[in-house]
């Protein structure tokens, strides 16, 4: 299975790899395929694999288009289009890379990845609906990024990029969701409602396997998580914060405290 996932993470065809990714974990559940959680797995060259388009530029220089006409709309979905394919990469790297987890750790992840490969399909056709394709858009990287800078330790994997950069996306989705919806896009804002209920569960799975990683290495959850935040150069935290998200993912009262002050 961790085999399977670097297969699919190097592809570079974006609908390839999501319907790979879909019915790999059909396969996974269905008893098809085996996991050795030991295996030390060579990495490819091609990580991640991504199509030629979009073109990456930083995130100032991503174009910002009105949203009271079609291609503004379209430029938005393009843009969640793409933290979803991203989000499916980061979630493929995080099965394959990790040797020595629980058997559960690469199930989670192998979901997750599933999931994301759902949302990017979504986006994706309601990309064409609207006229366009995902990459006619440019977009930037930094979700991969912090990926890559945290790809020497699960733990600071767990702790950055689902519990800090996915549980952005919690609180950024109902804004995002009522601009689509005061716009008359009732359909994208239906997809963000799907979106938004799977990602709490994928912020949750982080915070569940940062805890057993910290548990397993003695070290306090919040001073780790605060100490790797450092370390990594992880985004600020800013709000506003979906509090009731990131509680349904499972942040402690205590880290919902910090973060509110």
């Amino acid at each position: 299975m961790r085999q399977a996932a670097l297969f699919w993470l190097s592809q570079t065809d974006a609908r390839q790899k999501a319907a790979g990714v879909r019915a790999l974990r059909d396969s996974w559940l269905q008893g098809e395929l085996s996991l050795d959680s030991n295996a030390i797995i060579a990495e490819t060259d091609n990580i991640p694999g991504r199509p030629a388009k979009p073109d990456l530029v930083a995130p100032l220089d991503v174009k910002r288009r009105a949203m009271n006409t079609v291609e503004g709309r379209a430029a938005l979905i393009h843009a969640l289009a793409h933290i979803e394919f991203n989000a499916i990469n980061l979630a493929l790297d995080a099965l394959w890379r990790f040797p020595g987890m629980p058997a559960g750790y690469y199930s989670d992840w192998l979901q997750v990845a599933q999931e994301e490969a759902y949302h990017f399909s979504l986006l994706a056709d309601h990309l064409i609906a609207l006229g366009f394709q995902y990459g006619e858009f440019s977009a930037h990287n930094s979700l991969w990024e912090l990926t890559e800078r945290t790809a020497g330790d699960v733990l600071a994997r767990m702790a950055l990029v689902p519990r800090t950069m996915e549980a952005r996306g919690l609180d950024a989705t109902p804004a995002v969701r009522a601009k689509l919806a005061q716009a008359g896009d009732k359909a994208a804002a239906e997809i963000l409602d799907i979106i938004l209920r799977d990602e709490i569960g994928h912020v949750g799975i982080g915070n569940r396997w940062f805890a057993y990683l910290c548990e397993q290495r003695g070290l306090d959850l919040l001073a780790a998580y605060d100490q790797l935040a450092k370390q990594y150069r992880a985004p600020q935290m800013r709000p506003p914060f979906n509090i009731e998200a990131r509680r349904a993912a499972g942040f402690s009262e205590a880290e919902l405290k910090i973060l509110q002050a």
